[in-house]
């Protein structure tokens, strides 16, 4: 862990932040996930912004359902884009004035134009620019603007994890999405249980499986919905899945427990399965991968001083070393420049240049996760980001597809 670059950073942002640290400590209340709300990073922004932080954890659809019906109940909403559709419908959250961002400029071209480069694909589905800019009408579009519905923060790209210890599972075999619906890994193989997600894992399978096609995999039909989730059903009543689950820390103690050895694997499983010995290793998925991205929104309550302390910690998160702390899980920022110098030379190297660790090198806790040696599945941050699949994605049927999927689940 870079300590000197991190005590470097919090002094800088005493200084930048007098109005909060001289008007009394106050309180700012995050509503989110597991993905970002560590304890590490609450200590550190309670340190450099001079407040008190709370953090409120739930899995994807509770805190989606909290934010939209009790919006008096957080200030910083931390979540992703594709949970964003019913808050921003509802106005449980106002829009963010760019201006106010001091490293605007810097956030990343596939956050804020919508790929990594101009021959990169922008994938499937809902990619954050399609609800990043506040269009005249307070509809949510590409078209750039003053105002934004979300901060762009953390996001990745993710395909599927296996187990390497099992026989048949490896890196040379294991290379579709239609791996996840082989008959040679009936009963064995997993998926997580949240539509927006999940479903894109078991419809990529379907279609490198060649069972189904779809006309727009980021925006399924009504008649597409039920051909899938008919599919599932008669696997799973067949015994193809082992089960199903709802959170990193679901999913990384059923396969410590060998309950399933393929499936959908969030990269926090991986750092934490690896440091527990299990071989696992995330696919590369021919067809592309599954991507993702966080953000920040504010709560429609905050205004005067409140509203600046959240504006502190939104420029916060973009300062680099929020950025190197998510990283150390495998997680990307969307400020690429300023992690850099908050990471060893060798985190650098293999978290986003996709080069063999040339040391141990330690998750968020410091615990060592990545042996020397070893190689990140996939490439580069470069490599990763320029084969998109689909982005995770609230679908026009969305509700249809929460029932059927209920139904799945049940």
């Amino acid at each position: 862990m870079n300590e000197a670059s991190g005590r470097e950073f919090r002094t800088r942002r005493k200084l930048a932040a007098p109005a909060v640290q001289t008007a009394g400590k106050a309180v700012l209340r995050v509503l989110g996930t597991e993905i970002t709300l560590l304890e590490q990073l609450r200590l550190a922004a309670e340190t450099d912004l001079g407040i008190r932080i709370v953090f409120e954890n739930h899995d994807f659809l509770n805190a989606q359902r909290k934010a939209a019906r009790e919006p008096d109940a957080f200030d910083i909403y931390d979540q992703c884009f594709h949970n964003l559709d019913i808050v921003w419908y509802w106005r449980a959250v106002q829009a963010i004035d760019t201006a106010r961002i001091e490293l605007w400029d810097e956030v990343s071209s596939l956050s804020r134009v919508g790929t990594i480069g101009p021959s990169a694909p922008i994938g499937h589905g809902d990619a954050p620019v399609t609800k990043l800019y506040v269009q005249p009408d307070q509809s949510l579009g590409p078209q750039p603007s003053r105002f934004i519905s979300m901060l762009p923060t953390v996001h990745n790209f993710d395909s599927f994890g296996f187990d390497e210890g099992v026989e048949g599972l490896s890196h040379e075999r294991v290379t579709s999405w239609a791996a996840l619906l082989d008959p040679e890994w009936h009963g064995r193989v997993a998926f997580v249980d949240e539509p927006a997600i999940g479903i894109f894992d078991v419809a990529l399978a379907a279609q490198s499986a060649g069972l189904m096609r779809f006309g727009d995999i980021g925006n399924l039909a009504p008649e597409e919905i039920d051909g899938l989730l008919d599919l599932l059903t008669e696997r799973k009543r067949a015994g193809h899945f082992a089960g199903c689950w709802r959170t990193a820390a679901e999913a990384t103690a059923q396969m410590a427990e060998g309950r399933f050895a393929i499936g959908s694997l969030w990269s926090p499983s991986i750092a934490a399965l690896k440091r527990m010995g299990v071989r696992v290793r995330q696919a590369v998925p021919k067809e592309g991968y599954r991507a993702w991205h966080g953000g920040l929104c504010l709560s429609r309550r905050l205004s005067g001083r409140q509203l600046d302390i959240a504006y502190a910690y939104l420029n916060w998160w973009l300062s680099g070393w929020p950025g190197a702390v998510v990283a150390r899980q495998g997680y990307y920022m969307s400020v690429v420049d300023r992690v850099r110098p908050n990471l060893s030379p060798a985190e650098w190297a293999y978290w986003y240049e996709g080069r063999p660790a040339a040391a141990d090198l330690p998750d968020p806790d410091g615990e060592v996760s990545i042996r020397q040696g070893a190689r990140r599945s996939g490439g580069s941050y470069w490599n990763r980001a320029s084969n998109i699949a689909v982005w995770n994605t609230t679908m026009d049927e969305h509700n249809y597809l929460v029932r059927r999927w209920g139904e799945l689940v049940a």
